[in-house]
């Protein structure tokens, strides 16, 4: 591809995700929107008209007038259109999760591999600044403990909250821990839609890390906190309020020794000690930039250049798409009786 071409892209889905790629798309100065698909006409002129592209409503209208697609329309229908685009050797951004089921993910991947061709999963919780801060750090995890609540949201009712919102922390964590699954266990319960909307997981890696996530979508409010614990570093984020405190074992490393004199001193009042105060505590560097907007430079990156690989690869949205799967397995055989 001409490194100094645009690269003329579309949206498949007029919906919330799919009006926000639009935009990301109106705006990149490698990217040239040229339509928008939806199955309803109406939803599709009024997304592609406030970007000044065409409206489309079937996929095979657009197949010789781009160069790149994200798909962004419910679970169960990304495996469908992905093989439209593929089979054409069409690039795809495919929102996350990558497919309904790790045998439909497995799919994806695999004409990805047999058509050569750029596939990118929108787990844009992977963009956060403060997750991008995180890696920054380059820590070995010891110990994650992450936290996803929010509430009912009145979308993705195709699919439970482990596949709706738990995917965000799996593949953040699946990247940090960076060792194969050792043991999964679950719990979780459906209140509202039949699948699940509370779930906790806990999971056991190889390299000795463990993870536990608690995902929900019946809170009163919204939260999206991540803590890590390793030998270098103890990390406490806030993925909303873009903040996050590091506490590294270096700089504290006086801390422990006024703490052993003092003890050995034998009458020191430590009721008078204010524990932060002795801390060398460091706030994240978070840079401020917009998650979705990364993560498609990153795809139309790839899409240029393929030395280069979207922020979150096929591959990857497969091994997050496993692990959910091996938590919904471990729900169903949690015996509550």
């Amino acid at each position: 591809m001409d490194e100094t071409a645009k690269i003329r892209t579309a949206v498949v889905g007029a919906g919330k995700m799919g009006a926000i790629h639009a935009k990301v798309y109106s705006q990149l100065p490698d990217s040239e929107l040229v339509g928008v698909v939806d199955t309803n006409p109406e939803r599709a002129k009024q997304l592609a008209e406030k970007y000044g592209c065409a409206a489309y409503a079937d996929c095979a209208d657009i197949l010789d007038n781009v160069d790149a697609v994200t798909i962004a329309t419910p679970t169960v229908t990304h495996l469908q259109l992905a093989k439209v685009f593929l089979r054409h050797r069409i690039p795809v951004l495919i929102e996350k999760p990558l497919a309904a089921s790790a045998r439909e993910g497995r799919k994806i991947v695999s004409m990805a591999r047999r058509f050569d061709t750029v596939v990118a999963v929108g787990h844009s919780e992977r963009c956060n600044p403060v997750v991008q801060a995180m890696k920054r750090l380059n820590i070995e995890p010891k110990f994650i403990e992450a936290q996803r609540v929010s509430p009912y949201p009145f979308r993705s009712t195709d699919i439970g909250v482990v596949l709706d919102i738990m995917i965000h922390d799996i593949d953040i964590i699946l990247s940090l821990a960076a060792s194969k699954i050792r043991r999964v266990d679950a719990v979780g319960v459906g209140v509202i839609e039949g699948a699940e909307d509370i779930c906790n997981a806990r999971i056991a890696f190889d390299n000795g890390c463990i993870a536990n996530i608690t995902a929900s979508r019946l809170a009163l409010k919204t939260e999206r906190r991540v803590r890590v614990f390793s030998r270098q570093a103890y990390l406490s984020v806030d993925y909303l309020k873009k903040s996050g405190i590091v506490i590294k074992t270096a700089p504290n490393t006086n801390v422990v020794e006024w703490i052993k004199q003092q003890r050995e001193k034998g009458d020191f009042d430590w009721t008078s000690v204010n524990w932060p105060d002795l801390l060398h505590i460091e706030q994240l560097q978070i840079d401020d930039k917009e998650p979705v907007r990364l993560q498609q430079e990153a795809f139309l990156r790839a899409v240029k250049d393929r030395s280069f690989t979207p922020e979150v690869s096929a591959e990857e949205g497969l091994a997050a798409l496993r692990c959910a799967q091996k938590i919904l397995d471990a729900v169903k055989r949690h015996k509550w009786d």
